[in-house]
């Protein structure tokens, strides 16, 4: 099976027409298309610089281009859906119902919720130092232990996305997570993927677009997202 970025540009391609706007920061690339739907997308400190017709022919194999076309289609998809509600997936998701929860990409917020409600869960991320992580070396091995992953969505830009849901069992649920995620149904296809959680922003929010325009990352333009979610259900 494709990896998503490749399955979706095979799929659906880029409407470079359709780009208003390409604003490249420190943390965050976010896209404004013309019809004034935001898409971001998470840098993990990669420096991107790409404008709109470094995109006539995308390298599916070049990081930054990865990530705006994650951005891209973070903006074209994520409208296109009825959300029934805004929600923090601790607030949706049961997770006292686990045995063995593992969490790819270092939330904080989220591990606190996890911490105040005593439920144990082993966390990955290669771009942080923390002392609540397990080493990087053993990641593999316990995902295939879980029943839960919280899986960052930026594992998708990163393309380590097929690697990590490869290696979990059959009855592992997974859920995807960040601003970074693509809330598409065919995303579904993939295996153990049940719940798809993302955001979506005003049209032509200004307000998101400076922020990552200046450096800024998602506890800056928090107050700007609206938490919304998708399931295979």
């Amino acid at each position: 099976m494709q990896e998503p970025i490749e399955h979706f540009f095979e799929e659906y391609g880029i409407d470079l027409q359709s780009i208003n706007q390409i604003v490249c920061g420190e943390k965050y690339v976010a896209v404004l298309l013309k019809n004034d739907q935001v898409g971001v997308c998470a840098t993990l400190d990669n420096y991107v610089n790409v404008d709109i017709k470094d995109l006539r022919f995308p390298d599916l194999k070049n990081l930054q281009h990865r990530i705006v076309l994650n951005a891209y289609y973070n903006a074209s998809f994520n409208y296109n859906n009825q959300y029934d509600s805004t929600i923090d997936i601790f607030d949706k998701i049961d997770f006292k119902k686990y045995k063995k929860i593992v969490m790819i990409g270092f939330f904080q917020s989220l591990v606190k919720k996890f911490e105040t409600e005593k439920i144990n869960l082993k966390i990955f991320d290669k771009a942080v130092q923390d002392d609540k992580l397990t080493d990087m070396s053993k990641q593999l091995s316990e995902i295939a232990k879980a029943d839960a992953l919280i899986l960052s969505s930026t594992s998708v830009f990163n393309n380590t996305f097929l690697d990590i849901i490869n290696a979990t069992k059959d009855n592992c649920d997974i859920y995807t997570l960040g601003p970074s995620t693509i809330l598409n149904e065919e995303m579904f296809q993939y295996r153990n993927i049940k719940f798809l959680f993302g955001s979506i922003f005003e049209h032509n929010d200004v307000n998101t677009i400076k922020i990552i325009e200046h450096g800024g990352g998602t506890k800056q333009f928090l107050p700007f997202m609206n938490k919304v979610f998708l399931n295979c259900e």
